[in-house]
């Protein structure tokens, strides 16, 4: 049995590795194929010899079998709304792949080689965003890709739209011949969803470094105390994730002057004469609860990449093909539940991280808060110039919007095809949500490490040569894309070189 896991989907999707098959995948498949060829001969199957859906109830005569997978494809090839870039379409190849690797789905070989075919040889199908209910599998995102399969509709190629006829000519690539099940095996499955939150939470563990690096960072600009990211204070709460992130802030700090001991306040003699202090005795919450906020969604984002690969491994088709058992069985494998609650939790949890950044941000532009700092870290003339006044109100909007996508798409279930999918899961959506607040996060972590590195360059000289070789790697990648801000320059071009950077620079925990 074949398995794959989000570092190999970031491997293939991502890097673009060579897809090889294993020596005996493929006798795997046809062995599936072939009990399934001959076991639906005197029986009646779903999707074989009937119509789908309500139309299950018509048997479908035998010079018509052929032409039923044709027509449910070319039926259900229609949906609308963006394309799915090229590594999100990648990764919905893989996941439909993989399942089908399960041999489990009586699918013929022919469907596999031509999958490894696009993979191998770049061609990029045309995947919409919307259009699947999620229950009954990625129906109308799947048909798009089997229409592609089948040489019809678009395709990309290099980033560009062509005919996929023309496309496969060129390649010496064959328009895939479907027999027997391959229509319905290639749609009835959760394999849009599945890919896309893969990626989606490749990309989120790539997010949570950087908030914890950008969390990291603003606590040794303000010399804040070690204790809250101390060792022995987060062990007495017994959250893995909390622990986790309490670690990686200890690890990134590493070799800092900036931060400030504790100890070091309990033996200050002269501040036990005081009544007022010139310093905060604690940071405020977005810097000093760090572990506690970002910890659950580090946890989150773990489990929601256990269920991911479970059901990457998983066949999520109906009905299932079992030669040992000699049966198949019909049943609701293709319902996704499990990726649409994992991607509206994951959606949940990047939008608090969003919040933390964007809080953050907030702190470092308030003069009165941080207490170190001019006003929006203008650098210029006060009145004159206005700093990072103008980026401020671009993350507050986006957080916000996220704000506004976090309610749950699991549970807006609308019954429809006759009410034979009468509850569905909505999967995909959540996963096109989730996706959209992901890149949000990621717009607003660029603008943040922006103002960290803003904030860096107006420490003392003295101060910025404590910081954490940590500190001043991030500082100096950060700066070959954006630079210091004194005179009022727009800002747009900084902000998306540093977007493209931080999101598309493999970054891992």
């Amino acid at each position: 049995m074949n398995r794959i896991s989000l570092a190999q989907i970031e491997q293939y999707a991502f890097e673009k590795k060579e897809f090889i098959l294993a020596e005996d995948a493929l006798h795997q498949v046809s062995q599936s194929f072939a009990f399934l060829t001959n076991f639906s001969k005197d029986k009646i199957i779903y999707g074989i010899n009937t119509g789908f859906g309500p139309m299950a109830q018509y048997r479908i005569e035998t010079d018509q079998l052929n032409n039923l997978q044709y027509n449910l494809i070319r039926s259900h090839s229609s949906g609308v709304g963006k394309p799915l870039n090229e590594i999100y379409a990648r990764a919905v190849m893989l996941a439909r792949l993989n399942s089908f690797l399960q041999a489990n789905s009586g699918v013929s070989t022919a469907v596999i080689k031509q999958l490894v075919s696009f993979l191998n040889n770049g061609v990029v199908p045309e995947i919409f965003e919307h259009g699947s209910v999620g229950a009954s599998g990625d129906l109308v995102q799947l048909s798009h890709l089997g229409l592609n399969l089948i040489g019809e509709g678009h395709v990309y190629e290099n980033g560009l739209r062509r005919k996929t006829a023309e496309v496969l000519t060129e390649k010496g690539i064959k328009p895939l011949k479907m027999e027997l099940r391959d229509g319905l095996g290639l749609i009835n499955g959760t394999s849009c969803m599945t890919g896309m939150a893969a990626v989606n939470i490749i990309y989120a563990k790539r997010l949570v470094q950087w908030a914890i690096t950008a969390s990291s960072m603003i606590n040794e600009a303000i010399e804040s105390f070690d204790d809250s990211f101390s060792k022995q204070l987060n062990a007495v709460k017994h959250h893995k994730g909390q622990q986790i992130v309490a670690q990686h802030m200890r690890d990134f700090v590493a070799g800092s002057g900036l931060i400030r001991s504790r100890e070091e306040l309990f033996r200050d003699d002269t501040a036990m004469q005081k009544t007022e202090f010139e310093r905060k005795i604690q940071e405020y919450y977005s810097i000093r609860c760090v572990p506690q906020i970002l910890g659950p969604v580090l946890d989150t984002i773990q489990y929601a990449q256990e269920v991911v690969e479970n059901e990457l491994n998983s066949t999520n088709d109906n009905p299932i093909v079992r030669p040992e058992d000699d049966n198949v069985f019909h049943g609701g494998n293709f319902h996704g539940d499990y990726i649409s609650l994992e991607m509206d939790k994951v959606k949940l949890v990047l939008t608090k991280l969003t919040m933390l950044m964007e809080r953050q941000l907030n702190f470092l532009m308030n003069s009165k808060l941080n207490g170190k700092f001019p006003p929006f870290l203008n650098a210029g003339t006060w009145g004159l110039n206005f700093g990072f006044q103008g980026v401020q109100f671009t993350a507050t909007s986006t957080t916000a919007e996220s704000q506004a996508l976090s309610t749950s798409v699991y549970i807006h279930s609308i019954p429809n095809n006759n009410d034979n999918q009468d509850i569905v899961s909505m999967g995909t959506n959540s996963a096109v949500i989730a996706k959209q607040v992901l890149e949000n996060a990621f717009q607003v972590m660029s603008i943040h490490i922006m103002a960290i590195c803003q904030a860096i360059d107006l420490l003392h000289p003295e101060e910025k040569e404590k910081l954490s070789p940590n500190a001043k790697s991030v500082y100096a990648q950060i700066r070959e894309r954006a630079k210091f801000v004194t005179d009022d320059v727009p800002q747009f071009e900084s902000i998306a070189a540093v977007f493209e950077y931080i999101k598309e620079t493999p970054f891992h925990l």
